[in-house]
């Protein structure tokens, strides 16, 4: 009798080459589901404010990138420390408001460079991308993932958030801003939340907010879903009071 038949067949849920196969891919999303809420739940973790921005941005002092970008990078680190250092003064477990984002480099690395300032967890979604360099070194090493799958990954950017900050960004902040705007609009969003557009001559330029108005594509109303800011001091007073408001803090 050879060693395999001793040992038996491989079961199934051991068996790579069938979890790898097309078959199985209902188990891998399902995988990407649970595996993500069992940690949040370890960790107390119910509640995100969720950084999008470009993957492209760099400190100023590390003399890359773009120039116009690095302002944002800082601004975005000193947002995530200031909303950190706040969230950790309201010493209430139900409300924590810990820093998500992406957790790749650029904005999203900023957000997580913030938050770790401030001596606080922060969350990083990652996504396997090939021109992507993995998870960045600031996201909190126990609520740091890596999905598959960008449609879980978007699930769990919307699920936990109770606030998002939307920093300059290419088609894949564009694609995640549309898409919470969607589910806000339509009341698919299952409570209200603000929504912060960082960097007026930026959002001036690339969406023409009033041309969708006047197409009657939107209502005037749903401008009202977002506020477009230019400064980390403007951005805190809205997000902290609207936070106090809606969660009667």
């Amino acid at each position: 009798m050879t060693q395999r038949h001793r040992r038996g067949p491989v079961k199934a849920y051991r068996n790579m080459e069938f979890l790898s196969s097309d078959r199985a891919r209902t188990l891998r999303i399902l995988a990407e589901y649970l595996e993500p809420e069992a940690r949040f739940e370890r960790y107390d973790v119910e509640d995100t404010i969720v950084f999008f921005g470009s993957a492209r941005a760099r400190r100023e002092e590390e003399g890359e990138g773009r120039a116009h970008l690095a302002e944002y990078y800082d601004a975005a680190e000193e947002l995530a420390y200031r909303m950190t250092t706040w969230s950790k003064s309201l010493n209430n477990h139900r409300h924590r408001f810990i820093v998500c984002s992406g957790g790749g480099p650029g904005i999203m690395e900023a957000a997580n460079r913030g938050a770790s300032r401030a001596k606080g967890l922060s969350v990083g979604l990652g996504i396997s991308l090939p021109m992507e360099q993995g998870i960045n070194p600031w996201v909190s090493h126990e609520l740091a993932f890596e999905f598959h799958y960008f449609f879980m990954r978007k699930f769990w950017f919307v699920y936990l958030s109770k606030a998002l900050v939307v920093f300059p960004g290419g088609f894949g902040t564009m694609d995640e801003l549309f898409e919470v705007l969607t589910l806000v609009q339509t009341g698919k969003a299952s409570s209200p939340r603000p929504i912060v557009l960082f960097g007026k001559e930026f959002w001036k330029e690339v969406v023409d907010w009033e041309a969708l108005v006047r197409w009657g594509v939107i209502s005037r109303e749903d401008l009202d879903l977002f506020r477009v800011v230019d400064t980390v001091d403007e951005a805190f007073e809205f997000l902290v009071g609207e936070l106090t408001r809606i969660h009667g803090l």
